[in-house]
């Protein structure tokens, strides 16, 4: 089996191109991809036509049996509709002709939801003939299975006082093929999230224990490990990293860095794809595959160092450690199985594992060498994730950072660099995320810390590395009030977790008086680094 340093090299460019990659999402702890209530300042507006959109929920019945439940997008005028499904009235199904609405219907619509179809004529003159007619609502039914945002022709539209709803293409068939022949019942309401779910914890715990844990990690796997497991020429090897195995950033690889975060994510802003999407995917799985060996093998040598002294040799490859190739085979199946079944409702355990391994392994093999590297890259993400999230609309018309989170044009393909964990109480389920670069980036300055605290003696309160975690906490417990305050509106996190990861640091070296230490630190060794 190779190394643990030949393994580490393995990993090196990879490594560094994730770092990149992954930190492209550095923002939008929210659930920017499935927002029950939404604006956007593109579509126009007038008095008769502000109304925000909305999920709708559309329940049904067939011949008095409850039907399949069916997700809507209200329109931008027409009435609001109720919060809960109680509040809200049942009405029969019924399809207009014509079937498109654009004119007087021949059918009966009175007291009905009427079923139309789009196109041919402006939404707002479709609900208007359909309200003359008597409809106490209109489903429009969509061209394909997304759920687009209904507007108003010239910002205007008439006093129309029923509610109108966006249906998917196929929803929208069966219910037409029901009505031919059965009694069809609709009931549209368009229940709210809660202002708080418990997921909010349980996903503050994996990014804190998630930086806490990478930070730890070689105090926790290296000084147990031995050549046995490994197979090493050299005990040495296990103890201790070669130069060559960290990727160092320097002043100017930390701006270059983040310049070239921002070129990527405009590229993915204009050219995202089902098949570029399918492509992070592939390189999450290989990252994640190797990250997660990783870290089974490192706590396996810590815990029983002599665990698997068996080696198989491969041709072209070498003698390798039994245990290492199993461990290998069981992660590559792991992935294999999580990328086959990543639509399914369970697939966020796996996403979360192979990520959290993935930012442990990262964050062993990148490394900021001072204070003074730390605060360019982080002030730099600082100003990133704002523009990104808050100020680009001006120029490219809305938000780049949560148009590529969303994965808008992905083809329903959902970008893997995130942390997420389903909603419980959400009675639009969803999730809750956190995207990678929002771990990485502080990680980093929290990795280094610890390395400080070990070299200088110092831990617990006296140290940095305990006062990191608790401002990292505190900076995510923000974010999510900053969420929460602007009703969902995804937020850029390093916003508020580099004043308290960054900021603490400079606050305490300067009172300690540690700050010129801090800012050269490591400039004297002869430590040659590999500058990204």
């Amino acid at each position: 089996m190779p190394s643990s340093s030949s393994s580490h090299s393995l990993l090196l460019p990879l490594a560094a191109a994730l770092l990149l990659l992954f930190s492209v999402i550095a923002g939008v702890p929210s659930a920017a991809a499935d927002d029950v209530k939404h604006d956007d300042d593109r579509v126009p507006k007038s008095d008769s036509c502000n109304n925000d959109f909305q999920l709708v929920k559309v329940k049904n019945w067939i011949d008095g049996k409850k039907g399949e439940m069916y997700n809507g997008m209200s329109a931008r005028f027409g009435s609001i509709l109720p919060e809960q499904a109680k509040e809200s009235i049942r009405s029969p199904a019924a399809v207009a002709n014509p079937e498109d609405c654009c004119s007087n219907s021949t059918s009966t619509l009175s007291g009905s939801v009427a079923l139309c179809e789009r196109g041919n004529c402006d939404f707002s003159t479709k609900a208007a003939f359909a309200q003359s007619g008597g409809a106490t609502g209109v489903l429009m039914i969509n061209s394909d299975e997304d759920l687009i945002e209904m507007t108003c022709s010239n910002g205007t539209a008439p006093n129309i006082s029923i509610p109108v709803v966006m249906i998917s293409k196929s929803a929208g068939e069966n219910l037409k093929k029901m009505v031919s022949s059965k009694r069809v019942e609709i009931l549209l309401y368009a229940p709210l999230r809660p202002l708080i779910d418990s997921s909010v914890a349980f996903l503050w715990l994996m990014a804190v224990g998630t930086v806490a844990l990478a930070s730890l990690w070689s105090d926790l796997t290296a000084p147990e490990q031995t050549d046995d497991c490994y197979n090493e020429e050299s005990s040495n090897a296990a103890a201790t990293k070669d130069e060559d195995e960290i990727v160092s950033l320097d002043v100017k690889g930390a701006i270059i860095f983040v310049i070239t975060a921002s070129t990527f994510l405009v590229l993915m802003f204009f050219f995202m794809s089902s098949w570029f999407v399918w492509l992070l995917i592939a390189l999450f799985c290989i990252g994640g595959m190797q990250g997660m060996h990783h870290c089974i093998v490192s706590v396996a040598c810590r815990l029983c160092p002599k665990c698997d002294r068996k080696t198989v040799n491969i041709p072209k490859v070498g003698e390798l450690s039994v245990f290492s190739l199993v461990v290998m085979l069981f992660c590559l199946v792991f992935a294999i199985s999580w990328a086959a079944t990543r639509r399914e409702s369970f697939s966020w355990a796996g996403q979360d594992i192979l990520g959290i391994c993935l930012m442990i392994t990262v964050l062993q093999l990148a490394q900021l060498p001072n204070i003074k590297v730390a605060t360019v890259l982080l002030c730099c993400g600082f100003f990133y994730d704002i523009f990104w999230v808050f100020i680009s609309p001006i120029f490219f018309k809305q938000s780049v950072m949560i148009t590529v989170a969303r994965g808008d044009k992905a083809g329903g393909e959902a970008i893997p660099m995130l942390l997420r964990v389903p909603r419980i109480n959400d009675p639009w389920n969803g999730y809750d995320m956190i995207g990678f670069g929002d771990i990485l980036f502080p990680g980093l300055l929290v990795s280094f810390t610890h390395r400080f605290d070990k070299d200088q003696k110092k831990g617990g309160p006296k140290g940095y590395f305990l006062w990191l975690i608790i401002g990292y906490g505190v900076g995510l417990c923000l974010t999510y009030l900053g969420l929460y305050l602007m009703n969902g509106h995804g937020q850029p996190a390093l916003l508020y977790l580099v004043p308290c990861t960054l900021g603490t640091t400079i606050v305490l070296a300067c009172i300690r008086g540690d700050m010129k230490t801090l800012w050269n630190y490591g400039s004297d060794t002869s430590t040659e680094s590999s500058d990204v």
